[in-house]
């Protein structure tokens, strides 16, 4: 009898029965890459079920996870949690103690599965506060309990037939997890997805990405904790995709050489990275070899696909990437044909020069509401079109308001806000829930986001400003790491920003500049200040008079999650940035 996959537990016994995978997960463990087949996975999450179940743990109770990196353990006890009709409550590692406290409390979790020492001593500075029975970690701590003591309770069978009874009992429309937003202001809401709304995102979104089933690799290093990267290892699960996890985002080419992936998932802000990284490389050349390379930037900034450039570029891209292009795959572990890409906005620029190297970057868009996918690019049949977010999944209805705002409606789209009855009427109305997004559908049904109605502000002129077009304009500069446009109520536009120091330090050296290089001096100095107004003033001419920024002000210190600055999936925490530097805020507006 064939697996039919209706529950997030299903997908490991489907690739059992379609690929039983020598390899399914692989982590590396001091220096050295460990595997595990098909079968000892599901054997370890039916330990994992078993171990629970002897811990007194019921269906509807909350398990919560949180690691540091993925990892094999993470996936093991996902289904374990799962299969006995719990819910999984994956959380960041990067939030504060007072975050994981609330979340704690909130979901009302009674056991956690921490990853690491840094993650544990932020757990035992709260877990008097909540209603914690037990922490287990997955690295071996002296002291603490190891996560390894359930799978060794649940080594004993016996109570395998109790595992099978609730996993029958579980139905496509039970909750199955609780994922709490990261969030850009006020305390993180937490989003109801039940079994059926990931389900069939995976298996909707399986038919827009071509791979070689039961055979290709992938790469993992964005947090599983997110939806989009949980959904994408489910995927993987279903479509036999050796799953390796990346140690960590310092070491992705080093790991993505080894592993020689075929596919893997980032958000924009780490396609920016790779490509200033490369751009930085090739500013290093000289001669005929700095030609070539600026030669083939150039003509992969040009590119369309399906050819529509005309044979004659088609001929000079193939030269591009025989001769350039094909050392940036390499830097990827030369095997790369599809890279995903979601959370945020991708510049069209990164879209068209990474695709034009051979290793497309399919864009999506979605958010944890809609488990998560709405839409997605495919090279299959015609459905890839730069500057847009792709055709929309099958089952999902899309409708465009007249405020421009995306509403959703289908199997993707959550149960609601836990313990949040509130907020969840005022996100789905009429069984369309409202995303904040604005966007348009064009007459070929491609999707493309123009902003989002909660970042758009009004000056006291009256003039409309959507900042995250300018953004995404001015961190196409490599002066530029982030930039945060800032203006509402007032009259004019501003932006504060933080420089590129890595490349402006690299810059002064390459023009012999006599400019400091600590942080405080770079942003001191009149010709740094200068040469990113030139940047600015090359944006404004992309944008109306009232849109255009005036002034701005660099920020000594560099926006990071760890700084407050960012979210987890690295989006600007506006009203934080803003109350940090409101110094700079008011220097600009003389508040």
């Amino acid at each position: 009898m064939s697996t039919k996959v209706s529950r997030i537990f299903d997908f490991p016994y489907y690739q059992l029965e379609k690929y039983n995978l020598p390899k399914a997960f692989t982590t590396k463990y001091d220096g050295k890459w460990v595997s595990i087949s098909t079968q000892e996975y599901i054997n370890r999450a039916n330990s994992i079920s078993r171990g629970l179940l002897n811990l007194g743990v019921q269906p509807n109770d909350k398990i919560a996870i949180i690691s540091s990196n993925n990892r094999t353990e993470w996936n093991i006890c996902d289904i374990g949690i799962l299969q006995i009709g719990a819910q999984n409550v994956p959380i960041y590692p990067t939030i504060t103690k007072e975050d994981y406290e609330y979340v704690l409390n909130h979901s009302e979790a009674s056991y956690v599965f921490v990853s690491d020492l840094e993650v544990l001593n932020k757990i035992n500075k709260i877990k008097g506060n909540t209603k914690l029975k037990g922490v287990f970690t997955f690295d071996n701590i002296k002291g603490e309990k190891s996560w390894e003591e359930i799978l060794k309770s649940g080594k004993d069978s016996d109570n395998q037939k109790d595992v099978e009874e609730i996993k029958n009992k579980v139905k496509p429309e039970d909750l199955a997890t609780l994922i709490y937003t990261s969030g850009t202001t006020g305390r993180p809401k937490g989003v109801m997805l039940s079994h059926k709304n990931i389900v069939t995102n995976v298996l909707e979104s399986y038919k827009k990405i071509p791979l070689n089933y039961g055979k290709d690799k992938a790469l993992s290093f964005l947090p599983v904790c997110h939806i989009f990267e949980r959904m994408i290892l489910y995927l993987y699960q279903y479509s036999g995709v050796h799953i390796n996890f990346a140690e960590s985002l310092e070491k992705l080419t080093e790991n993505a050489q080894e592993i020689k992936p075929h596919m893997m998932t980032a958000v924009p802000r780490l396609y920016e990275k790779i490509f200033d990284k490369i751009i930085a490389k090739g500013a290093d050349l000289t001669g005929i070899k700095k030609r070539l390379f600026f030669w083939a930037v150039d003509l992969g900034l040009k590119y369309e696909p399906y050819g529509q450039n005309g044979w004659w570029y088609e001929k000079q891209l193939a030269l591009a990437k025989k001769l350039i292009f094909s050392k940036w795959q390499a830097a990827l572990g030369g095997e790369l044909k599809i890279m995903a890409s979601g959370a945020s906005a991708l510049q069209p620029r990164l879209t068209r020069i990474f695709t034009a190297a051979g290793m497309p970057i399919m864009e999506g868009y979605g958010l944890t509401e809609t488990s998560p996918v709405v839409s997605v690019s495919s090279m299959e049949n015609g459905g890839f079109r730069v500057g847009t977010v792709g055709k929309i999944i099958d089952g999902i209805t899309v409708k465009i308001a007249e405020t421009g705002e995306i509403l959703v409606k289908g199997h993707n789209v959550m149960m609601g806000y836990y313990k949040d009855p509130e907020k969840t009427a005022e996100v789905i109305k009429d069984g369309f829930f409202h995303t904040g997004d604005k966007g348009e559908i064009d007459s070929d049904g491609f999707l493309k986001i123009t902003g989002r109605t909660k970042e758009m502000f009004k000056t006291s002129g009256g003039k409309y400003v959507v900042p995250p077009l300018l953004e995404g304009e001015l961190k196409q500069s490599r002066f530029i790491e982030q930039v945060m446009v800032i203006g509402e109520g007032q009259k004019m536009p501003a932006a504060l920003i933080q420089p590129n120091f890595e490349f402006i330090k690299e810059w002064i050296d390459r023009k012999k500049l006599n400019i400091g290089k600590t942080n405080q001096e770079i942003i001191s100095s009149e010709e740094v200040i200068k040469r990113i107004q030139t940047e600015l003033d090359t944006c404004n001419n992309h944008f109306a008079k009232w849109e255009q920024i005036k002034v701005f002000r660099l920020t000594e210190d560099e926006w990071s999650i760890n700084g407050g600055h960012l979210t987890p999936t690295m989006k600007m925490k506006r009203e934080v940035i803003k109350n940090i530097y409101k110094n700079l805020y008011n220097d600009i507006y003389d508040c």
